[in-house]
């Protein structure tokens, strides 16, 4: 028998069945006309923000890293959530646009950006994240043609790294970011071109669960981007710190500890050298905002039994789900929180493995869990479906299609 993820705390039952939102997960299924359905609860994104905004400390902006979930009504509830948002395609850049965000609040991030979206971005007045330093002649002379002064900012590559994190951004060769030793020189050609200067983007890390890891990371940040701002000799007037706070997702994970990363950022705050203190702060959450908040629900159409083994066959699976069956980036296989939904309060009574649709070994949704005996018909639901659910997963794979997506 194989654990679950921690169910993320405050989901609710009525009647024995999941509540997303204060409904039951098979109204909401009717509702939407099928499953799988993704859900994001309002209440669950608000709640996050606020909490999240309490333990920071005032002076801190919060930005979002639409890559987690573009899904457009989303957009449009996080837009009076958080200040900013963080992109990295003209094809998110479009889909903000489309959603009311005004550019101003934007930047874009991300290696390889093509001609025009370079134009696009620098048209729309959004900042950019310099990610080389051929990039950023490309920008200059695009806005040259455009008649107009590009915000421009520098990623910087750090000879740093975010102590275990699920990805690591920064430290060593990287296609992220100007390597540091090299940024001084780009940041005084930037404004020597008459470029808005918009700062720094520093991101190390994705994923971590260790506070004191973020600490130890924030600290570096403060201190490297200080050291540059020097170098460049021009105070900062952004700096991102990025983000790399973590959720749970399997057994044995714990909360990442926000307070104690808030306590400590507010004491290197109040002692900023001169160059960072007019600098307007942000971090940069993707998941961490997201993640907990959506709910993912799939239908058992068929159960089998093979040599022994319970199989619940659902209408959903990795095409959807492609991080919760073990394909996006998990070395070793662990179940991701999961639930029948239709019988939340039951007692587990059977170890059974959920997998999905697809005519392949890899669509297992869960191994070996210990459940509560679920039959044809019952709801499936996986947590932590809010972040790189429907748009990181292969939708279009053997001819499935995407899942339906609701806010509630």
């Amino acid at each position: 028998m194989k654990p679950l993820g921690p169910i993320p705390a405050v989901f609710e039952s009525i009647d024995g069945e999941l509540a997303i939102g204060g409904r039951k997960a098979g109204e909401i299924v009717a509702e939407a006309g099928d499953t799988p359905l993704f859900v994001y609860s309002r209440d669950r994104l608000s709640r996050r923000v606020e909490t999240l905004r309490a333990a920071m400390p005032p002076r801190l902006r919060l930005h979002y890293a639409i890559k987690a979930n573009p899904f457009a009504p989303l957009l449009g509830f996080m837009a009076g959530l958080v200040d900013g948002f963080d992109v990295a395609s003209g094809g998110e850049l479009a889909r903000l646009q489309e959603a009311g965000v005004a550019a101003d609040r934007v930047s874009f991030a991300g290696p390889g950006k093509r001609d025009r979206e370079l134009e696009q971005a620098i048209a729309a007045g959004c900042t950019i994240n310099l990610e080389s330093e051929g990039e950023a002649r490309r920008a200059l002379d695009i806005a040259a043609r455009l008649g107009v002064a590009p915000k421009l900012a520098i990623r910087v590559n750090p000879s740093f790294e975010l102590r275990g994190s699920g990805m690591k951004m920064g430290g060593g060769a990287k296609p992220f970011g100007i390597d540091e030793d090299r940024v001084a020189a780009l940041g005084r050609e930037l404004i020597a071109e008459g470029a808005q200067w918009c700062g720094l983007h520093i991101f190390t890390g994705s994923q971590a669960l260790d506070a004191e890891a973020i600490i130890e990371t924030q600290a570096n940040v403060l201190q490297l981007a200080a050291r540059l701002a020097a170098d460049i000799g021009a105070d900062l007037p952004k700096l991102n710190m990025g983000g790399g706070f973590g959720i749970p997702y399997f057994h044995g994970d714990t909360p990442l500890d926000i307070e104690a990363i808030g306590a400590a950022l507010e004491q290197r705050l109040a002692d900023l050298p001169p160059g960072l203190a007019q600098t307007e702060l942000c971090i940069e959450l993707g998941r961490y905002l997201v993640g907990e908040a959506g709910v993912y629900l799939a239908r058992i159409v068929d159960r089998k039994v093979s040599h022994g083994q319970v199989f619940l066959v659902t209408d959903g699976g990795l095409h959807h789900q492609l991080a919760a069956s073990g394909n996006f980036g998990t070395v070793v296989r662990r179940n991701y929180p999961l639930a029948i939904a239709t019988r939340f309060d039951a007692a587990p009574e059977e170890e059974a493995s959920v997998v999905g649709c697809l005519c392949t070994p890899l669509d297992r949704l869960a191994d070996a869990a210990h459940l509560p005996r679920a039959e044809v018909g019952d709801l499936v639901a996986v947590f932590c479906a809010g972040a790189y659910g429907a748009t990181a997963s292969p939708a279009q794979f053997l001819g499935q299609g995407p899942a339906r997506e609701v806010m509630v």
